[in-house]
């Protein structure tokens, strides 16, 4: 019942005009492209104007609080994709996660940064409904990381 309840509670904010997006963010629209300039773990980034942004679909080994196996070389690698990079932001349902971080799926040129971390073994497939747009594609890529012994299957 309360999972019925937070579903609903989730698609009635993004569904409610003006609720979707936060007044004054410049980086809250789909399509959007910005400097990233920090990279705090393996996916989630600080870009210009302070936002931060988890990417949707996908989650990496933590370093902060307590480091977890593979969690460096998942920050490594996101940092070498985006660290210092203009990126574009696509959104999918939902607008932020419950520590307002504005969720997204995240290009740097024509690489699809969530799925690419997924396929390196640096992240594994990750589906928080109702943000799942490309989570076939994810799942499919960690089952062939892991089939390849990469990053995390070593």
């Amino acid at each position: 019942m309360k999972r019925l309840l937070l579903i609903l509670l989730i698609l009635f904010a993004a569904f409610m005009p003006g609720c979707a997006e936060e007044e004054g963010s410049d980086v809250a629209g789909d399509g959007t492209e910005v400097r990233v300039v920090r990279v705090i773990d393996g996916d989630t980034v600080e870009v210009e104007g302070g936002e931060r942004v988890r990417y949707i679909g996908v989650d990496t080994p933590e370093t902060y609080p307590q480091l977890e196996y593979y969690g460096p070389e998942a920050e490594a690698m996101n940092r070498e994709l985006v660290g210092g990079r203009v990126v574009r932001l696509e959104k999918d349902v939902t607008d932020r996660d419950r520590y307002g971080r504005l969720l997204r799926y995240v290009y740097v040129d024509d690489v699809f940064v969530n799925a690419e971390l997924v396929r390196l073994g640096c992240a594994c497939a990750s589906a928080y409904p109702p943000d799942v747009k490309h989570q076939q594609l994810f799942e499919q890529l960690e089952e062939e990381a892991r089939e390849a012994h990469r990053g995390l299957w070593q």
